[in-house]
C-alpha cells in the first residue's frame, strides 16, 4: 500500500487544544488576517503545519508584549515598516529586560534585608529613586491590565 504524502491537518478545536485555547481566539485571529486555514469540502476549517507554527509564533510574540498588530506585520514578510517595527520591539524588550534586572536586585535585597518595613529601609529606596525623584517614567497603564 502507498503511503500517503497528504500534510497532517488539524480542525480548529484540535488546534486549539493543542495549545490550551479557547476556539474563539483562533477565529479572531482569522479575521485579523494572522491566519489564514484552508476549508474542506463541507467548509470547515483545516489548519496545516505551517498554521501550527503560525501559532505559536503569536504565543510566543504576545507573551513578549508584542500587539497582535505588530505580530500581523512580523508574519507579514512583504508588511511596509516591518524592520522598524521589529527594531522598536527590540527596544522595548531591552527596556523591559533592565525593568526586570532592577526588580530582581530590589527583591534580593528585600529579602536579606533586616528592616521589619521595607519601604523605611533607605538602601531598599534606593532602588526606587529614578521613579520618587522623577527622573524616569512610571509604568504605563496597559502594564496593569
Amino acid at each position: 500500500m502507498k503511503a500517503s504524502t497528504r500534510e497532517e491537518t488539524w480542525t480548529v478545536g484540535e488546534l486549539a487544544a493543542r495549545f490550551d485555547l479557547p476556539t474563539h481566539v483562533l477565529r479572531h485571529w482569522e479575521t485579523l488576517g494572522l491566519l489564514a486555514p484552508e476549508r474542506d469540502a463541507s467548509g470547515y476549517r483545516r489548519y496545516g503545519r505551517g498554521d501550527l507554527v503560525r501559532v505559536a509564533v503569536i504565543l510566543r510574540n504576545k507573551a513578549a508584549g508584542m500587539s497582535l498588530e505588530q505580530i500581523g506585520v512580523l508574519l507579514d514578510g512583504e508588511a511596509q515598516g516591518r524592520h522598524e517595527v521589529l527594531e522598536a520591539h527590540l527596544r522595548d524588550l531591552a527596556e523591559r529586560a533592565r525593568s526586570i534586572e532592577r526588580s530582581r536586585e530590589m527583591t534580593e535585597h528585600a529579602l536579606r534585608c533586616r528592616a521589619h518595613d521595607i519601604v523605611a529601609c533607605p538602601r531598599f529606596s534606593q532602588h526606587v529613586a529614578d521613579l520618587t525623584e522623577g527622573r524616569a517614567p512610571t509604568a504605563r497603564i496597559t502594564d496593569w491590565s
